[in-house]
């Protein structure tokens, strides 16, 4: 029986995959319509999102399979989702990270705002944080995470390293006093004695052997050793016992840290995780006339405050459970000991060996920094952007996808040194190359992406988004904050035993159709739960980040459920703040949009 048990957990992707299909077939052979049929589909993708019998790419490029074979869409017409204008924002953003990581541009600033933040416990885990954040709102949270834990833990090992010399040597200066209170009293019990000899000597007139009971008594007194010196004391013990509970408290903390921080950075930008991605790409997809309102700069008005509000809100949680509230001991009131000297040397050390900023790095921050300032100005809402005065004057021609490839593709025109400082006969290689491209690109992610087009275009063709909305009408009772407080809440439990990518490709949909029926602002749901799909903080295996800090850190499961479990509920409370709020101000998220009403029917 064990046996057979055995063999079906190893077997249980292969059942999973010849079991789900055969178990769903009865929906469309009953109720043989195009809503049921894409229905089927759905829920196929679904399953194997969420068991990953198959890898999540492959099961992306089902609807390529079936929705040609059920009669839902032509081939052509599916394929052509899975290279949208999204996509290329994705692809130039990922270039931009490759090139950034590459050049290690991203270590160098990481190590220089540590250098400005100092090594103090709450100010490490704040800097550690921030700069976490930072990187991860241009690079990869699993790339920023990858990153920054080792230069955490080589920190904080040289703090606890230098603690522990310090007691040493307190240690050894107090037995040594101790032994010299006692070798003085030997000393001066010799004199006592070496007088009271002379005196009977001088009574009996007997002078012999007084020389060698002298020299008897100055070796003794000379040979004595205190034997604390040799033997380690109860109170040395535990101070040595409480200095490694503290650090691996801290230990602890700081690898939480760096990877909430790197899920949170990721929530800041258009291109920081893929779930911000497939948000812009399902509303342009659902309601093709709304206007471009999700850009860079919109995305970025309104997510930069949220993910600031998280960030400090996080800071103070994992403050108040791995370090307490202690303010003089944290933050130290400007005191400077030996251990943070030689903790900041580290950071300085490692500064030092990137030695001076290349020419190449010096390009890449260029090119970055003009990504993103043609990014924020291209339609930045208040006033007309470039694109709008050069190129959009009557439709919509450049978009962020249109910059990102731009720019990012001067990193393989750009020599990565300057021409005659090479030593070199050859001329320089540019700044990026296909083959370094080709290694870190996760295509994997395109096709995840191309995959939930095709599910909303599918959804819409059909007549499966309709139908979704005429059922959810009753919800039309239910206050708004609420309902986003619920789908928040319910995206954010999803999404840790799910992907973030799956999680909202499956969630989008459904709830713009929602949003649709029951005449509410569909970013008004979308927005909070899209970014609630980032909110993976309770298990390891929820998102890599998690998983590295899991393996850095001598985490327990329980210490990462524990602190997630709060943020989670921290984070959903901080989304619908920001929705009701700022949010409501940026897009009239208080009335229903006429574009919301633009969605094809079948």
């Amino acid at each position: 029986m064990d046996e057979t048990k055995s063999e079906l957990f190893w077997y249980r992707n292969y059942i999973v995959i010849v079991l789900t299909p055969l178990l769903l077939l009865p929906l469309p052979l009953i109720i043989p319509t195009p809503e049921a049929k894409c229905g089927y589909a759905i829920i196929l993708m679904a399953l194997y999102w969420c068991t990953e019998c198959i890898p999540l790419a492959v099961t992306a490029l089902l609807p390529v399979i079936l929705f040609p074979m059920m009669g839902i869409m032509e081939s052509g017409e599916v394929c052509i989702q899975y290279l949208k204008d999204s996509n290329m924002l994705f692809i130039g953003g990922l270039l931009v990270a490759i090139a950034v990581e590459h050049w290690n541009l991203h270590r160098r600033i990481a190590l220089q705002v540590l250098l400005i933040v100092g090594v103090k416990p709450s100010l490490l885990m704040i800097g550690f944080m921030g700069t976490t954040a930072f990187l991860s709102m241009w690079i990869s949270n699993t790339a920023s995470t990858a990153m920054m834990l080792p230069i955490a833990n080589a920190v904080l090992q040289q703090l606890s390293d230098t603690e522990a010399s310090a007691e040493e040597r307190e240690y050894d200066l107090t037995a040594a006093k101790d032994g010299q209170e006692n070798q003085a009293f030997e000393i001066s019990e010799l004199k006592a004695k070496d007088s009271s000899i002379n005196m009977d000597a001088d009574k009996d007139g007997d002078t012999k052997d007084i020389k060698e009971i002298k020299e008897n008594n100055v070796i003794s007194s000379l040979s004595f050793v205190p034997p604390e010196v040799y033997v380690r004391t109860p109170e040395a013990e535990q101070r040595r016992l409480r200095r490694e509970q503290k650090y691996l408290k801290l230990s602890k903390g700081m690898s939480l840290s760096v990877c909430y921080a790197a899920s949170i950075g990721g929530t800041a930008t258009l291109t920081g995780t893929t779930p911000n991605v497939i948000m812009k790409g399902q509303i342009d997809e659902l309601f093709p006339e709304n206007g471009g309102v999700i850009n860079f700069a919109s995305w970025f008005g309104f997510s930069f405050p949220n993910m600031v509000l998280m960030l400090a809100l996080s800071w103070l949680w994992l403050q108040f459970m791995f370090l307490g509230f202690n303010f003089k001991q944290s933050f130290g009131c400007g005191t400077k000991k030996d251990g943070d000297r030689q903790a900041y040397q580290v950071i300085k050390d490692e500064y030092k060996k990137l030695g001076r900023m290349k020419f190449a790095e010096g390009c890449v921050l260029a090119v970055f920094i003009l990504l993103v300032l043609l990014w924020f100005t291209r339609e930045p809402g208040f006033i007309p952007g470039w694109a709008t005065v050069l190129f959009n004057k009557d439709k919509t021609y450049v978009t962020d996808g249109t910059v990102a490839i731009l720019m990012s593709a001067l990193f393989f025109c750009i020599p990565s040194n300057f021409p005659g400082m090479s030593r070199d006969a050859e001329a320089p290689s540019a700044l990026l190359n296909w083959d370094i491209v080709h290694e870190k690109m996760p295509w994997n992610i395109l096709l995840l992406l191309g995959g939930g087009f095709a599910l909303a275009h599918g959804s819409e063709t059909s007549g499966l988004s309709v139908w979704l909305g005429k059922s959810l009408i009753p919800l039309q009772s239910i206050p708004p904050f609420a309902i986003s407080i619920l789908l928040s809440l319910l995206v954010a439990m999803f999404t840790e035993c799910s992907s973030n990518t799956a999680t909202t490709t499956l969630f989008l949909p459904i709830l713009a159709s929602m949003a649709t029926a029951i005449k509410m602002h569909p970013l008004y749901v979308m927005f909070p739960c899209t970014i609630a799909a980032s909110l993976a903080f309770m298990l390891p295996v929820a998102t890599p980040p998690n998983a590295i800090a899991f393996s850095y850190g001598n985490l327990k499961v329980i210490d990462m459920a524990r602190a997630g479990f709060i943020l989670n509920f921290l984070g959903v409370i901080t989304i619908n703040i920001a929705i009701n709020t700022w949010g409501v101000a940026m897009f009239q998220l208080n009335t229903f949009p006429s574009w919301a009403n633009t969605t094809k029917t079948p």
